[in-house]
């Protein structure tokens, strides 16, 4: 009996090893960018006016992706960040009104399988997405502010193709996501922040989902690779719309994206590495 438990337990170290030298032959690098957009805004939000207002907005997003510590060869992990400053003017130039919002998001994705040796990659997943921020009309007096919040779970799907130009490598991706159920923050049609402040809290949460509260992101991009750096040009277009008490706000963002990613490892010393497949989130 003892004989069997010792034979049990060597066999299971060296699973365990063998295990571990098979993560160990896997590396996982980070492809990280940041991004600067500018572009024209569309806002309505009847809280504050029932007008129209247009102009120009700018942001500033930050992106990670890496495969993912279990199953690497199907599932992809992907953060985004993004703040967001804009200022419109209703038709007749007499009113400004500015707009903030801090976007965090994070998405796991399944890669889909096409074929090892296509060019075309594409995947497909969910994302946890939350939004913070507000719109100030200037000529309101009473009540010059609208506060948006959100919380919410959608889905999201990416496609990629890598070529080249010039001599050198160039990565194409097409990426959309949209929300599908969720929360957001609207008050009551008349409603003061005033009155929430004094205590009237009720009926401020609302369930988002697409027939209330409905976001389409849109993002073309091409990587072009300098040295170990890529050079990133791109269009972002994004339809927002809310529906809740009465309250109405629709977004409509059409943007240029210039920015710089890179591909980098974390490696250890201790480990061997020269064997080791290299596997790529993106390139």
């Amino acid at each position: 009996m003892k004989n069997r438990l010792i034979i049990l337990l060597i066999s299971a170290i060296i699973a365990l090893n063998g295990s571990a030298q098979e993560a160990d032959s896997v590396l996982r690098p980070v492809v990280s960018g940041w991004m600067a957009e500018v572009g024209t805004s569309h806002l309505r939000d009847t809280y504050l006016t029932p007008v129209a207002y247009s102009g120009w907005h700018a942001a500033i997003d930050y992106e990670r992706l890496q495969v993912s510590k279990f199953d690497k060869n199907r599932w992809t992990m992907q953060v985004r960040a993004a703040v967001n400053l804009g200022s419109t003017e209703n038709e007749g130039k007499t009113a400004t009104m500015w707009h903030f919002n801090f976007r965090p998001e994070w998405a796991l994705m399944r890669r889909l399988d096409i074929g090892a040796l296509s060019p075309l990659k594409l995947a497909v997943g969910s994302m946890v997405s939350g939004n913070v921020g507000g719109l100030y009309l200037l000529r309101n007096s009473n009540n010059p502010v609208s506060v948006q919040a959100s919380a919410t779970v959608g889905a999201t799907a990416m496609a990629w193709y890598n070529t080249r130009l010039a001599n050198r490598q160039i990565t194409l991706r097409y990426q959309v996501d949209m929300p599908l159920v969720g929360a957001f923050f609207a008050p009551d049609y008349d409603q003061l922040y005033y009155e929430i402040y004094l205590g009237n809290h009720s009926g401020l949460c609302h369930v988002a989902w697409p027939g209330n509260f409905f976001r389409l992101n849109n993002m073309v991009t091409a990587d072009w690779r300098f040295g170990s750096n890529y050079l990133r040009l791109g269009y972002r277009l994004e339809v927002f719309s809310s529906k809740a008490s009465g309250i109405v706000s629709r977004r409509v963002e059409h943007s240029f994206v210039i920015g710089f990613t890179t591909e980098w490892l974390s490696l250890s010393s201790r480990k061997p590495q020269s064997d080791a497949e290299i596997l790529s989130p993106l390139y």
